[in-house]
């Protein structure tokens, strides 16, 4: 029963997503993201709504900001700890993004943020197992956006659950991120 109600969270938030751009609140952005670590790849796409505000102003640079939500795949390779063996997580995500970046908005930035992620299983994976399926993603990042506007980062991102509930062994993940705006 627990797999149905997940999977039924997992279809409705995509059918939200698909309907934004349709909506008064349509997105800035879309992304998508590949990542590995821990025996663990991940998939993810995401939509992004940009923050107005620009935040300490000073030689041309400020910083600003975002919003991403985002719907993930992870593909373990070792469940349980026992090679070949997989295991299929569904990770869906909201996290406010702060970005430094040029007053232009192009070029080189540097970003960070910490969100909230609802995965669809406990994660059990070479050897490291997170008991929660709430868990906190932390960010830091470094990207550059071209004069057309693609933008392409690589990001660090951990995965925790704040020691709400033990054992809380942390995932972590190498991303590199393609997002273009609308």
């Amino acid at each position: 029963m627990n797999g149905l109600r997940t999977g039924s969270a997992v279809l409705a938030l995509g059918c939200l997503l698909a309907t934004l751009p349709l909506s008064g609140i349509a997105a800035d952005s879309a992304s998508v993201e590949f990542g590995t670590g821990d025996k663990t790849k991940m998939v993810r796409l995401g939509a992004q709504w940009k923050w107005d505000n620009m935040w300490w102003r000073s030689n041309g640079t400020h910083i600003g900001g975002y919003w991403d939500l985002t719907l993930a795949q992870w593909r373990g390779d070792r469940f349980q700890n026992i090679p070949g063996n997989t295991q299929h997580i569904t990770a869906a995500g909201i996290t406010p993004v702060f970005r430094w970046q040029n007053d232009s908005k192009k070029g080189v930035y540097v970003e960070g943020g910490i969100g909230a992620y609802l995965l669809s299983d406990l994660y059990d994976n070479n050897g490291k197992q997170l008991s929660t399926r709430f868990q906190f993603g932390d960010h830091l990042g470094l990207g550059y956006v071209f004069a057309n506007s693609a933008d392409i980062s690589l990001k660090i991102q951990h995965f925790s659950n704040a020691s709400i509930k033990k054992p809380n062994d942390g995932v972590n993940f190498a991303i590199v991120r393609l997002s273009y705006p609308f």
